[in-house]
C-alpha cells in the first residue's frame, strides 16, 4: 500500500515538473488530436507472413459402441494444446479391456502399441463410430466391428484393437 502511494505521488510530481519545465523553457505543449469524430481512419499496418497467426486445429475423438474403445486424431500442425512429436497428423486408439493399451500411428513409421499408458484417458461417450462404419481423417481410415478396430495410414501401416489381440505394423 505505501509503495502504490508513493508511486501515485512521484508519478504527480513528476507530470508536475515536467509540465513547468516545459513552460520555462518556451517549449509549446504537445499537439492535440482532432475530436474522434473528425479523425482521419488510419490503415492498420500490414503484418508480415510470420507474424500472421494459424487458426488451431481441431481434434476428432469417436467411441467403439461397446465403449471400450475410444481415438483421437490430431491434424498435422497439432493444435493450440498437444502437439505430435512429429509435427502430425496423429492416430491414437485406447482400449481398456483387458488391459489399457495405447496404438499410435505418426506421421510415418510403423504403428506403436503403449502397453504402460501413464495417462489413460479413455473414452468419450461420443461420437459413436457404429459397427460397420468406417471413419477417415488426413492419412487415416479406422473401421469399426463388432470384433474390434482396424486402421490403417494410406501408406499400409496399421494396427488392430480388440479383445481377443492387438497388433500393429
Amino acid at each position: 500500500m505505501k509503495l502504490s502511494v508513493v508511486g501515485v505521488v512521484a508519478f504527480v510530481f513528476l507530470s508536475i515538473v515536467a509540465e513547468a519545465t516545459t513552460a520555462l523553457a518556451g517549449g509549446a505543449p504537445p499537439p492535440r488530436l482532432p475530436p474522434p469524430d473528425t479523425q482521419q481512419p488510419q490503415a492498420m499496418p500490414q503484418s508480415s507472413p510470420q507474424a500472421t497467426a494459424i487458426p488451431a486445429a481441431e481434434q476428432e475423438e469417436f467411441v467403439m459402441p461397446s465403449g471400450n474403445i475410444g481415438c483421437i486424431y490430431t491434424p498435422a500442425g497439432g493444435t493450440a494444446t498437444y502437439q505430435p512429436v512429429d509435427g502430425g497428423p496423429e492416430l491414437s486408439c485406447d482400449i481398456i479391456a483387458p488391459r489399457y493399451v495405447r496404438a499410435t500411428l505418426g506421421r510415418s513409421g510403423a504403428a506403436t502399441i503403449n502397453r504402460e499408458v501413464g495417462d489413460p484417458s479413455c473414452c468419450s461417450a461420443a461420437p459413436v463410430l457404429e459397427y460397420g462404419a468406417t471413419w477417415s481423417g488426413g492419412p487415416y481410415s479406422c473401421t469399426s466391428e463388432r470384433t474390434g478396430l482396424s486402421c490403417r495410414r494410406d501408406d499400409g501401416h496399421a494396427f488392430v484393437l480388440s479383445r481377443a489381440s492387438i497388433s500393429a505394423n
